[in-house]
């Protein structure tokens, strides 16, 4: 991942409505979810809303896809995933032992999937 497309995916993540959206979305998975379900689930108005999912959008962060009259958002779990490998990537000093918390807190949901 380039630096510029991290600083775009970061700074789409530090507002609180966009990050509400997007763990909201990533708890939604692979179903994703319609503007007006996420509207009405963190109380956000769809102007508004439509701005923030422009924003994640934009950042890679959340797809959108027709569904007959209405477009579903997913979070896009990939490019997360890229993220958090290019901040991760230099961690540690070569000590990736030191990474393990990091790492442990993401087991019980991968074991929860399977």
């Amino acid at each position: 991942m380039k630096k510029e497309l991290a600083l775009d995916a970061l700074a789409a993540l530090g507002q609180e409505t966009r990050l509400d959206v997007f763990r909201l979305l990533v708890k939604a998975g692979k179903e994703g979810m319609p503007a007006g379900a996420i509207s009405d689930a963190l109380d956000v108005r769809p102007n508004t809303l439509s701005t923030h999912l422009g924003v994640l959008s934009r950042s890679g962060l959340v797809n959108a896809e027709r569904d007959g009259r209405s477009i579903l958002y997913r979070a896009d779990l990939a490019a997360m995933g890229d993220l958090v490998t290019y901040l991760l990537q230099d961690c540690c000093g070569g000590q990736p032992e030191l990474c393990a918390p990091v790492l442990s807190c993401l087991t019980p949901a991968a074991e929860a999937e399977t």
